[in-house]
């Protein structure tokens, strides 16, 4: 197969095949982070971000070059998440400038576009690091540029290009030790060669199944509910029975009185040699007991309705307060402007009291187990009514995607304080002084942020080595901000060894949120430990309310 040139139809079906294959891949992806903590991870972030492109790009119905590439740019732009969405997108923004104003696209086309996709990206990062996608993606180009004048079937050329991608990805261990260690190439790469082999198969011909579906929000409805207390019969119950014995009309009518008096909602269905059965009842095993006398059973299923119902009524509330919080930053939208106004990440209940408390304008929720999308930062954004707002990422996956929102914002002058923790974006904001400028404020506050010392503990996903460490599945982790410290089988353990390393000889506190799955006893028992310790540092004990991390961690 030779093909010359791809026109935007076909450049439409490739870019929607590359999203389903990353999509469909994203676990894989997922599994080759290096460190093993269960939070957004490079495969799933890669994937939101393409899928929000691939939703706009799909809706095209008569597609032009044009039309395709603002769709793949501003798609992909604005629901970047993670450092690795946010390095996709603006792969993708490079290369769709170079097409954009062509009809086709040729080799020559394509080995150019490559050339300002890879510029782009590696502009958009501070400190662009070799052996990440970053490396992958400069690989594509340079021999995209040596194929340029070779030939013009972009098959073969496109072939090639992408082998080469692949051989690099496979050095990648050897450019950082970390990825050597743990025995896998880096993930951000591997995403990178997923999306565009997908997009090479639609090249190809290969058919490639495309569900990427408009995003529609969900929709909160109210609903008159009963108290769990007042389900009268709470076993939700059926079977089927594999008829053995005589079983006629009067039979049935026997049984379905017997249902009756034990329960409610009884359903009997009679089919040859098979009788389906449901009914609400306190106690499954009489049903089942005397529907034994009539033959075997099969396809049993019991629901405890009042355990689902508390699980509802947990859901619901949690939508409410969600609800709630978004009500009041709609308030403050309509609020009369005003000079300064803050955006802060937070990851708990406890944490968001916290952050508007020190007068947060408003609050994203996400952090580090969903990393909030460009998107989410310039909805943040539009709602806060200030002249000059200031963005707390409090996360160094997220600092990216916080500086995109801010290049794409006109009417406001956004400053991100680079806080990579949440102790961190509480220091910085602590430290915003009202009659200072936003540039002696962005400088006081970063640098007193630089002082502290972040740390959290959560429990490892899946085995792998780091650091000369073993890790199991299941094992609990001190992270600080210069990677996995301790690793121990207790909660207690790790959390006491982890403010130990965290400790020096200036610390004069020591700051404790504990998380969702976290008594506030066991905290307070580690801040008696800590206290007994270091008797000159004053330890803080506060709830943060924070899922998966059982404790973040302060020293300053």
């Amino acid at each position: 197969m030779v093909i010359n040139n791809i026109d935007a139809k076909m450049l439409q079906k490739c870019f929607l095949a590359g999203a389903q294959s990353i999509e469909a891949q994203k676990e894989y992806i997922n599994e080759l982070n290096v460190f093993p903590v269960p939070d957004g991870d490079t495969g799933t972030n890669m994937t939101l971000t393409i899928i929000s492109a691939a939703k706009e790009v799909g809706s095209i119905e008569e597609p032009t070059m044009e039309s395709v590439a603002k769709a793949i740019s501003s798609g992909s732009l604005r629901g970047a998440r993670g450092n690795s969405g946010v390095i996709l997108s603006q792969l993708f923004r490079g290369f769709t400038k170079e097409i954009k104003e062509e009809e086709t696209i040729t080799v020559p086309v394509m080995a150019t576009a490559f050339e300002r996709a890879v510029e782009t990206a590696y502009k958009a990062v501070m400190k662009p690091k070799e052996g990440t996608i970053l490396t992958v993606a400069k690989a594509g180009a340079t021999k995209a540029a040596e194929l340029a004048t070779e030939t013009e079937d972009l098959v073969y050329f496109c072939e090639e290009v992408l082998k080469y991608m692949e051989e690099v990805l496979g050095q990648t261990p050897e450019m950082l030790p970390v990825l050597k260690e743990a025995g896998v190439v880096d993930s951000g790469g591997q995403g990178l060669v997923t999306v565009l082999q997908g997009a090479f198969d639609a090249l190809c011909g290969k058919e490639v199944k495309i569900t990427i579906t408009p995003s529609t929000k969900p929709t909160v409805k109210t609903t008159t509910e009963v108290p769990a207390a007042d389900i009268k019969f709470g076993y939700c119950t059926e079977f089927i029975i594999m008829v053995e014995k005589e079983y006629d009309m009067q039979t049935e009518h026997e049984f379905k009185a017997y249902l009756e008096s034990i329960g409610d909602s009884i359903v009997v269905v009679s089919d040859d040699d098979i009788v389906k059965v449901h009914v609400h009842t306190n106690d499954p095993g009489l049903a089942i007991q005397r529907a034994l006398t009539y033959g075997s059973l099969t396809k049993m299923k019991i629901d405890n309705m009042r355990e689902e119902h508390e699980e509802r009524l947990i859901k619901d509330a949690e939508k409410l307060a969600v609800q709630q919080l978004e009500e009041e930053q709609a308030k403050a939208a309509q609020a009369p402007r005003k000079e300064v106004g803050f955006i802060s990440v937070s990851i708990g209940e406890g944490v968001n009291e916290i952050f508007k408390g020190l007068g947060v304008d408003y609050i994203i929720e996400g952090g580090q187990t969903m990393n909030p999308s460009t998107e989410d930062m310039l909805n943040a954004i539009d709602q806060v009514n200030a002249d000059v707002i200031y963005v707390l990422p409090n996360n160094k996956n997220i600092i990216l995607a916080a500086e995109q929102a801010a290049s794409l914002t006109e009417d406001k002058k956004i400053i991100v304080i680079p806080s990579k923790s949440i102790p961190q974006g509480i220091t910085a904001i602590i430290n915003y002084v009202f009659d200072k400028s936003a540039e002696e404020n962005a400088e006081k506050m970063t640098e007193e942020m630089s002082r502290v010392k972040s740390g959290q503990v959560t429990y490892a996903v899946r085995d792998t080595s780091i650091d000369g460490m073993t890790i199991t599945n299941g094992d609990i982790m001190g992270i600080s901000d210069k990677g996995i410290v301790s690793v121990t089988k207790e909660i207690k353990t790790t959390t006491l060894d982890l403010i130990d390393k965290l400790m020096d000889d200036e610390a004069e506190l020591v700051s404790i949120y504990y998380g969702e799955d976290v008594s506030e006893e066991d905290a307070n028992e580690i801040a008696d430990e800590v206290t007994e310790k270091y008797p000159d540092v004053d330890v803080e004990v506060q709830f943060g309310g924070q899922p998966i991390y059982y404790y973040v961690l302060s020293v300053e």
